[in-house]
């Protein structure tokens, strides 16, 4: 008996030091029917720490139960509380919304106590995520009210900070940062218990990072990694591994931020979805920007799956892949349901990048102005945020050198290259340094931009930015890659004009280079100059190619009056031009030239070795053409696009 009652109080006083390990190990050793109702709650607590949430949510219900045949209706509804929470992590709405009522039948028959005010946190914050923010703001106030009343630190602190967020949404930043910081500091004194603490740090962090105050997020995040670290735990050490996991990408630490959004995802597997959510899409954009499109898909996926959206960085990776429509598409829907201006600006850098890449200029315009107007409206201390100032500046400078100022994308893009550099942050600065080297070349500046390039290069190489750093050498001129090329000619050109007269060929021309412009984009490709009365464009796939080649004839074919259009395709070898960072030259550039050369009026002409691995389309039997400047006969197919 003696050795019960020594293992109780060790479990007991473990309990009321939060050493919960130590706590979950004596409560296993003593036989249920001798743990009282507060035992119950206690051993649920060290459950939940030790990241065993159904035991805590087994031992929380016989809390419960324990309370309510004790007539202990504050016990039973604080226990109700954290059984909504509880399950609310997890995605069980449902059941948390019916521990919640029960919280609040018991609570609406009794005197104010803390448990009112903790049950006021849960209306304000569901008010808040609502949206609801005059309400939410004074639900926090009246719950902190009620705490300072009752002396309860944690739910002033808890209060202060939801408050605090709440000023953030609504434009007050300043008044919002400093509540923040004072409930912050507060949890570092600890005088909170350790799940109130935690919650303070996530508040307080995800809000400087909202607001690009990533100097503010980077202190505050040292700080909760202090905390975390002393204690042996899981559960929200899990949050905090993603807040270092987010500073490390950030400061260019890959690998070992990688390693701490995995360690977080698995602490919080079935914990909290919506923090472990944040962490398979932290993973995610790891990956993309290494190049591991299959393996940033994947967690793209994990992360949907625990109810977070796969956006931005799915239609950044679906760009990377080529498939332009479906990276339009999909950052286009995502804007379209979001409003809160914040949540926005995440999605916003994003649509200029796509919309660019689609050649679809005012979209991009519209997207940089929009976001400028958001960095202004959400200014710390009277002052942009210089991480989101440096996202103003690019954004300009992709916009000019869309419109060819050089001389302002060249402004723009160092304003951006420094700010970038500033906050700390090397793939964003490199970024920045490659768009502004492109600036440069396309000036004539060819020292300034192989300073830049060189400069981005090396970051490029050391941070594993694969598909950044081939571009990189690409506008170097120092690696040679390989491309689908296509080539359009309009037949029988100087019979139309003939025919047609110089203002009715002018508009039947400028018809022609829309359609074959956006069908181009539309597959992943890029222009590379007109050539006469056609296109020279550029792909990364064949498939891509031959897709944009069907799509252009099929769009011609609907138009009343059109030309007659031949069109080659040719993948193979080339290199950048010097001084031209858009151009290509070499032997499969001149193959696919000649490949177009020798179509028909309304042909697609293919060699056959493009086509390898691409079995979704229908090809007519190949036929060997001798074409002029290349040595051997090449083996084609004609691409029935009807």
């Amino acid at each position: 008996m003696s050795q019960v009652i020594d293992t109780l109080d060790e479990a007991r006083d473990a309990a009321g030091r939060q050493a919960w390990r130590a706590a979950f190990a004596a409560y296993s050793e003593v036989d249920p029917p001798k743990l009282t109702a507060e035992d119950l709650e206690r051993y649920g607590e060290a459950a939940w720490w030790s990241g065993k949430l159904d035991e805590a949510i087994a031992h929380r219900e016989a809390a419960y139960r324990g309370y309510v045949a004790a007539g202990d209706q504050r016990g039973a509804a604080r226990t109700a509380l954290t059984l909504s929470w509880d399950h609310g992590g997890r995605g069980a709405f449902a059941v948390s919304a019916g521990w919640l009522k029960s919280a609040e039948r018991i609570l609406a028959e009794l005197p104010v106590a803390p448990e009112h005010g903790f049950l006021g946190l849960v209306h304000a914050l569901t008010a808040m995520f609502a949206e609801e923010l005059p309400r939410a703001e004074t639900l926090f106030e009246e719950a902190y009210e009620v705490a300072k009343s009752l002396g309860d630190r944690d739910v002033q602190m808890l209060a202060l900070s939801g408050r605090g967020r709440t000023l953030i949404k609504a434009g007050r930043i300043d008044e919002g940062l400093a509540l923040l910081d004072e409930a912050t500091a507060s949890a570092m004194c600890g005088d909170l218990r350790a799940h109130s603490a935690g919650l303070v740090y996530c508040i307080t962090i995800s809000s400087c990072q909202d607001l690009g105050d990533y100097r503010r997020a980077a202190e505050w995040t040292e700080a909760a990694n202090r905390w975390c670290d002393k204690l042996d735990l899981s559960g929200f050490p899990g949050a905090c591994r993603i807040h270092r996991a987010e500073m490390l990408r950030l400061r260019g630490d890959w690998p070992a931020a990688e390693a701490q959004a995995l360690a977080a995802c698995e602490e919080l597997h079935g914990f909290d979805q919506s923090i472990a959510a944040n962490g398979h899409y932290e993973v995610a954009e790891i990956r993309r920007r290494r190049g591991d499109y299959s393996g940033a898909e994947e967690a793209y996926r994990a992360a949907n799956e625990l109810g977070r959206t796969m956006q931005p960085g799915l239609s950044l990776l679906r760009l990377a892949e080529g498939k332009v429509a479906a990276a339009v598409a999909g950052v286009t829907q995502t804007l379209q349901e979001t409003s809160e201006p914040l949540t926005r600006l995440r999605y916003l850098p994003a649509q200029v990048e796509i919309a660019l890449a689609t050649g679809d200029v005012d979209t991009a315009r519209a997207a940089v102005s929009e976001t400028e107007s958001i960095v202004d409206a959400f200014k710390v201390g009277n002052q942009r945020a210089v991480a989101f100032d440096a996202m103003v500046h690019v954004g300009r400078g992709q916009i000019r050198l869309a419109e060819k100022d050089w001389t302002a994308a060249i402004e723009e893009l160092r304003h951006g290259r420094e700010e970038w550099h500033a906050v700390g942050a090397p793939y964003e600065t490199a970024r920045a340094r490659m768009l502004l080297g492109t600036a440069y070349t396309r000036a004539g500046d060819e020292d300034a931009a192989t300073a830049e390039l060189e400069s981005a290069l090396a970051t490029f190489e050391r941070l594993g930015a694969r598909p950044d750093e081939s571009r990189a050498k690409e506008l170097l001129g120092r690696a040679d890659t390989k491309r689908t090329f296509l080539f359009t000619d309009i037949v029988d050109s100087t019979r139309l004009l003939e025919t047609l007269g110089d203002e009715k060929w002018r508009r039947l021309l400028a018809r022609h280079d829309e359609l074959v412009r956006a069908a181009i984009a539309e597959s992943g490709g890029e222009v590379v100059k007109q050539t006469g009365d056609g296109f020279f464009a550029s792909f990364g796939s064949a498939k891509g190619a031959v897709e944009a080649a069907v799509a252009v004839q099929r769009a011609l074919s609907s138009e009343i009056v059109a030309p007659d259009v031949r069109i080659g395709v040719h993948s193979g070898d080339a290199f950048r031009t010097d001084g031209d960072a858009t151009d290509y030259g070499g032997q499969g550039v001149h193959v696919a030239a000649r490949i177009g050369a020798a179509a028909s009026a309304g042909e697609i002409l293919v060699s056959t070795g493009t086509l390898d691995g691409i079995a979704t389309f229908r090809l007519s039997n190949p036929r060997s053409e001798t074409l002029k400047g290349v040595q051997q006969p090449v083996d084609v197919v004609a691409v029935d696009w009807r």
